[in-house]
């Protein structure tokens, strides 16, 4: 019930708005956090509000276009414009003059030789090729009639910029093309067999879609083959990253250079090329392309065999570069998490300088901080001399990629965890999926310590499913990581108050509870024991039917479970000093050592209690029922408000309807205070506890069993104060 309270208080939170608790079994492990794995995306993404709920979504906007001799950022977009609005207009003013022999005269010139094209005709390339090669559709709202109902009817939509917007499986896709848009080449229809491009002057191009190469992890790269029906030219357009272009397009001695100052500047590149074919050279793929595919035994290999050998000596068009936009309020929060003595580790698939340079702009490593780089290795023996020079090295961040990650993994395990849980930060670029979710599990195993896994995309589930508490956060990625996670965000940030507040306070709770619910049973107990004991261990029970249901519901439970209320310092403390959750790391509110001090009460107050009532009311001992069950339930109750640190008007509530529900039950449950009917033939004398010598005497025992505890309290708070003491008061 506990939990379930601190899932409805998390999702209630109107400071985290949007927050869906999806697991109701671990809600205080977000309290004892040490390693927090993230996604860069999630750093990354840009927080956007709509009318309906905040979404966090990977903005990408499109910053540098690179094309060997000249280079254009943002401020010179307008250039590129005005050269594709010069080119296309002077391809109309030809074609439109004349128009019966411009195709012969297009295929005569793909056979010339090469000349050195100019800045324009390059730039028009680059855009077009850019504009068809990728997966994006653009899509139209359907109108709205007047009755309020859908039409959809193809003729009446609107086909206008304003209701036109695009999907595609990533928002890099998207970037491009709504960048194409901005310079004057908009996609304006695709389907399965063709696309259509409206240039500056308003005139339709038409390419059919003859064949489509998807992206996938292992190629890195995607191609499409289009044909222009204006001209019948055949073009082969293929984009991807470096690594995997580098070794297609033709020699060139800028490529390599001009990727890493993007990735340094924290861009996402892309390597855009083209190959034009002739009709003989496509119909000789397809055919082979079709066999392959017919295939029965190494499909997949034969088909990707066929498709390289159209990827050759490519003609280099082009280097983009794309901004994923940092999020909102994304380095206070990895600066409180690490104030809170939370390790981050960016988990992404971005190239290392990429992935570098975002780590120092999110600040999860700071500026002046060292960062060891660490070289690629592909055998046990350079292995081992990187990490010599990694263990040489103090404080510093760690930068590893995937395949040498893997390879230290293989042979030097132990020793890399070892190094890695010393760093302050760790960046681990080039990692799939299987790999992140590797990481994460050798972090539980050798580290013993809790760890949460964060991420926004498919990509991220593995990992997330792998860590001890999965966040997730919706985005522009879809919904994957939201529902295989235990707990799902709008925005990175709202992490920081999930944790310092929410999960602090869930902990405190939940060992609280625990400890009470411990101590509730193990008093009555002892009781029992100390009772049987008197009687030569006779089988003759204390408390017997209402009593005993009462005690463990109306009589105690309230005041008890109220304690999922109780919180040492108000949340905006919580959040101000991030270092108070460094102390709960430590696992010191709940431990085998105050399970002990708890037992060592139980035995303590049943003791006395029982004790009390044997020795002080030996006159009248047919009452001891009522006297010690009195007793008992003014210790507990006073035991609550002993633990209580801030008091909520719903725990004054409980206090008194507990003992409000004991007084009134007296009236009626009289038959049961009397030990053993049969035996003693005793029942409650109500005119009894009304007298002032069982009411000063009850006070009595109840002060001797709970006055040590407040004593023993307030010397520890004088000597010894909490962390939490300076800022509570």
């Amino acid at each position: 019930m506990g939990k379930a309270a601190y899932g409805w208080m998390i999702m209630k939170d109107e400071n985290i708005p949007g927050t869906v608790v999806r697991t109701s079994t671990i809600p205080e492990e977000l309290g004892r956090l040490v390693y927090l794995l993230t996604d860069k995306t999630v750093t990354k993404a840009k927080a956007l509000y709509s009318p309906a709920r905040t979404l966090t979504q990977n903005e990408m906007v499109f910053k540098r276009l690179h094309l060997g001799t000249v280079s254009y950022g943002t401020d010179t977009m307008d250039e590129i414009q005005s050269h594709v609005l010069n080119s296309y207009l002077q391809v109309h003013s030809q074609t439109s003059g004349h128009n019966p022999s411009s195709a012969p005269l297009r295929r005569s010139q793909s056979s010339t030789p090469k000349v050195k094209k100019s800045v324009s005709s390059r730039i028009h390339e680059a855009v077009k090729a850019i504009a068809l090669c990728h997966n994006v559709t653009p899509v139209y709202e359907a109108r709205t009639g007047i009755t309020g109902e859908t039409e959809f009817a193809e003729a009446d939509q609107d086909f206008s910029d304003e209701n036109r917007t695009y999907q595609a499986s990533s928002p890099d896709e998207v970037a491009l093309v709504r960048w194409t848009e901005s310079v004057g080449l908009t996609l304006v229809s695709r389907d399965l067999a063709s696309m259509q491009l409206k240039t500056p002057s308003g005139q339709v191009l038409t390419y059919c879609i003859l064949q489509m190469f998807p992206f996938t992890s292992e190629s890195k790269r995607m191609g499409i083959i289009v044909r222009d029906e204006a001209t019948a030219e055949i073009t082969f357009y293929m984009k991807g990253a470096d690594v995997a272009m580098s070794t297609i397009v033709q020699y060139n001695d800028w490529l390599e250079e001009e990727c890493g100052n993007m990735a340094r500047e924290g861009l996402r590149t892309l390597v855009v090329a083209k190959r034009t074919l002739t009709e003989e050279q496509y119909q000789d793929f397809e055919s082979r392309y079709s066999q392959a595919k017919l295939s029965i035994h190494d499909r997949t290999l034969k088909v990707a065999a066929v498709v390289e050998s159209l990827e050759r000596e490519m003609e280099l068009l082009c280097l983009t570069g794309v901004e994923d936009q940092l999020q909102a309020d994304v380095r206070p929060t990895l600066e409180m998490l690490r104030n809170a003595g939370i390790k981050i580790w960016m988990l992404t698939g971005d190239k290392l300088e990429t992935a570098t340079c975002i780590a120092k702009s999110s600040h999860l490593v700071s500026r002046t901080q060292d960062i060891h780089i660490f070289r690629p290795v592909t055998n046990r023996g350079e292995a081992h001399l990187e990490l010599n020079a990694f263990r040489r090295k103090h404080d510093c961040a760690l930068v590893i990629s995937g395949d040498s990650l893997e390879v230290c993994l293989r042979y030097y395990e132990h020793e890399l965890v070892e190094l890695a849980c010393q760093c302050p930060a760790v960046v681990c670029c080039r990692c799939s999926p299987t790999q992140k979710a590797h990481i994460v599990t050798l972090l539980r195993q050798h580290t013993r310590k809790r760890t949460c896994a964060i991420g926004d995309g498919g990509n991220d589930v593995s990992m997330i499913q792998a860590a001890d508490c999965g966040i997730g956060i919706e985005g522009k990625e879809g919904k994957q990581a939201s529902l295989a996670a235990d707990f799902s965000i709008t925005q990175f940030r709202h992490i920081g108050r999930l944790l310092m507040v929410h999960g602090r306070n869930s902990y405190k709770r939940s060992a609280a509870l625990g400890q009470f619910v411990m101590h509730r049973g193990l008093i009555i107990s002892t009781m029992q024991a100390v009772f049987s004991s008197v009687f030569y261990f006779a089988s003759v029970p204390l408390y017997q039917g209402f009593l005993m249901v009462g005690y463990a519901t109306i009589y105690t439970m309230f005041p008890v479970f109220s304690l999922v209320l109780d919180q040492d310092v108000k949340p905006e403390m919580a959040i101000l000093y991030p270092e108070l959750y460094k102390d709960l790391t430590k696992g010191r509110s709940l431990s085998f050592k105050t399970f002990l001090i708890w037992v060592l009460i139980s035995i303590y107050q049943g003791g006395i209690l029982m004790y009390g009532a044997l020795l002080l009311f030996e006159a009248e001992f047919v009452h001891v029922v009522a006297i010690s069950f009195t007793a008992l339930i003014l210790t507990e109750l006073l035991m609550v408000a002993l633990t209580i640190r801030t008091w909520h008007w719903l725990m004054v509530v409980a206090e008194f309807l507990s003992l409000g529900c004991y007084v009134a039950s007296l009236a009626f449950l009289n038959e049961y205070f009397g030990i053993g009917r049969v035996s003693f033939g005793a029942f409650l004398d109500v005119a009894f506890i009304t007298t002032v010598t069982f009411l000063w005497k009850v006070s009595a025992i109840t002060v001797v069993s709970c006055l040590p505890l407040y004593v023993l309290k307030y010397l520890k708070r004088k000597l010894s104060p909490p962390s939490y003491s300076k800022l509570s008061s």
